[in-house]
C-alpha cells in the first residue's frame, strides 16, 4: 500500500512540474460571441471595406456580414467587437488581406468554402506584410488563417477549428505559412483541425499556443531559424515534426498524449543544427524519433534538459546514426529508453551526463554523478527486429522471464547500444540545479 501512495504521489509531482509557463493564456483574450440573432438581414460586408481609407477604423456592428470580403486599403482596422459574425457563406474563402498593416480582431469568422485546392480559409493574406490577426473566433472553416508570402506579422490570441463535420483527414490546417518570414504566433488555441504547418517559412517565432486534438501540432519543412517555446500540445498524432529544417531552437514545451502507437512527440527528418532544451515529452508511443538527422554530418543536433518520461519508447532511431549530443536528459518510467529500428548501435552519439531511471549504480562521493557508467544493451527487444507482432506481448511475464534470464546468462550475444560515461545519479536533486543554472536560449 506504501508504494502505491508513493506511485500516486510521484504522479502528481510529476503533472505539477509539467505545466507550461502561467504567464501565457493561449484562446481568446476577451469574449468573441458573433452574433446571435437571426440571418435574415445579412449584411455585405464589402461596401464597408471598399470605403475604407488608410488610417481608418471599421467598428462593425452587432449582426450578420457576409463575404468574400476583399482588404486592398493599406494601414486599416476592422474590429467585429466581439458582437460581429462574418460568413463566407461555405463558397470560398471568409476575407482576403492583399495590403500592408491591417489589423483584423474580435471577430466571429465562419463558413469558408471547403475546397483544399484553394485552400478556402477564414483569412487569406496574400504579401500583406505587417498584419496583425487578433482575438478572433474561427470555426466551421477549413483552413483558418493562410499566411502566403508575408512577414512582420502577428497572430495571437485566436481560436481556431476547422469543419467539424470532416474527419481529421479531410480538415484544413489552423495556420498556414508558405515563404513568409519574421512572424509571430503568440497564444493562440488551435483544435480539431488537422495541421498547423511551416512551409519555406524561416526566422518565426511560435510562442505560448497550446494545441489539442489535431494531427500535427506544427509541421516544418524547407523552415529554418525557427524557435518554439512555452507551448501545450496534446491529444495529436505528432507533437512537432522538423523535416529538412535546421537552425531550429525548441526550448520549455510541453508535448504530452501523442496518440497512436506511432504517435511521437517530436520527429526529426534529415535535419540539422537544432537545439531541443528543457522541453517535456510525456505519456506518447515515443518521445523523440529520429530519421537521418544530423543530415549533414557536421552539423550537430543539441539534445538537452529535456524530460522525456511514460513513454514506450524514449528515443527511437531509424537506424544507426551519429552526430547528435544528448545531454543532461531525464529519461524515466519509458518501458524503452533507447531503440534503433534498423539495429546496430546509438553510442556513435554522444551520451553525457544524462539521468536514467533504470540505472542500477551507486554514488559514493555524493557528487550526483554515478560511480560507473549506465550502459544498455538490448536483450529480448531484438525479437521484435524480426516479428514486430510479438511486441503485442512486450511486460508479460513471459518476457520478463525471458529479459532477466539473458542478462543472466545469455545464450547470444547482446546488441550494445549505447554507454553514458557519467550518469545523473539523484532526479530531484538534478532538478534543482539544472533549474537554478538554466539560463534562457537566445536566437542566433
Amino acid at each position: 500500500m506504501k508504494n502505491i501512495f508513493s506511485y500516486i504521489s510521484f504522479l502528481i509531482i510529476i503533472a505539477v512540474q509539467a505545466q507550461i509557463d502561467k504567464s501565457y493564456h493561449p484562446g481568446l483574450q476577451t469574449p468573441v460571441e458573433g452574433y446571435k440573432g437571426s440571418k435574415e438581414n445579412m449584411q455585405n460586408i464589402q461596401p464597408l471595406l471598399d470605403a475604407l481609407k488608410p488610417g481608418d477604423t471599421l467598428k462593425l456592428t452587432p449582426g450578420f456580414y457576409y463575404g468574400p470580403g476583399y482588404i486592398r486599403t493599406p494601414n486599416v482596422t476592422i474590429d467585429g467587437q466581439g458582437k460581429a459574425t462574418v460568413s463566407g457563406r461555405s463558397l470560398k474563402s471568409v476575407l482576403y488581406v492583399e495590403a500592408n498593416d491591417v489589423t483584423i480582431k474580435n471577430l466571429h469568422i465562419i463558413e469558408s468554402g471547403d475546397s483544399p485546392d484553394r485552400i478556402d480559409c477564414a483569412i487569406k493574406l496574400k504579401k500583406a506584410n505587417g498584419f496583425i490577426v487578433k482575438n478572433n473566433k474561427i470555426e466551421e472553416t477549413l483552413f483558418g488563417i493562410d499566411v502566403f508570402w508575408s512577414e512582420g506579422g502577428l497572430i495571437k490570441h485566436n481560436d481556431i477549428t476547422s469543419i467539424s463535420r470532416k474527419p481529421k483527414g479531410l480538415k484544413g490546417d489552423a495556420i498556414r505559412f508558405w515563404y513568409s518570414k519574421h512572424n509571430l504566433v503568440q497564444e493562440n488555441y488551435w483544435h480539431q483541425v488537422r495541421d498547423m504547418v511551416v512551409w519555406y517559412s524561416s526566422d518565426n517565432q511560435f510562442v505560448g499556443n497550446y494545441g489539442d486534438g489535431n494531427r500535427y501540432s506544427i509541421h516544418f519543412m524547407y523552415s529554418h531559424n525557427n524557435q518554439i517555446s512555452h507551448n501545450h500540445f496534446s491529444n495529436s498524432s505528432v507533437g512537432i515534426f522538423l523535416m529538412y529544417s535546421e537552425k531550429t531552437i525548441m526550448n520549455n514545451n510541453l508535448i504530452e498524449n501523442s496518440q497512436g502507437v506511432t504517435g511521437m512527440c517530436l520527429g526529426m527528418k534529415e535535419t540539422s543544427s537544432n537545439q531541443i532544451i528543457d522541453n517535456k515529452f510525456l505519456y506518447s508511443a515515443r518521445g523523440i524519433y529520429i530519421d537521418v538527422s544530423p543530415f549533414v554530418p557536421w552539423k550537430t543536433n543539441t539534445i538537452s534538459g529535456n524530460e522525456i518520461a511514460f513513454c514506450n519508447t524514449a528515443i527511437e532511431f531509424l537506424k544507426d546514426q551519429e552526430g547528435n549530443v544528448f545531454s543532461e536528459n531525464m529519461f524515466h518510467d519509458n518501458l524503452t529508453q533507447v531503440f534503433i529500428q534498423g539495429g546496430g548501435t546509438a553510442n556513435r552519439n554522444k551520451w553525457i551526463n544524462n539521468y536514467w531511471g533504470d540505472y542500477a549504480g551507486y554514488d559514493k562521493d555524493g557528487d550526483n554523478i554515478g560511480d560507473f557508467p549506465y550502459r544498455i544493451y538490448e536483450y529480448h527487444a531484438r525479437l521484435w527486429r524480426f516479428n514486430k507482432n510479438i511486441k503485442y506481448f512486450y511486460g508479460t511475464p513471459i518476457l520478463s522471464i525471458l529479459d532477466y534470464l539473458e542478462k543472466l546468462a545469455p545464450f547470444s550475444k547482446p546488441q550494445f547500444v549505447l554507454k553514458d560515461p557519467k550518469p545523473i545519479f539523484n532526479l530531484e536533486e538534478f532538478k534543482k540545479k539544472r533549474q537554478r543554472d538554466w539560463q534562457p536560449v537566445e536566437k542566433e
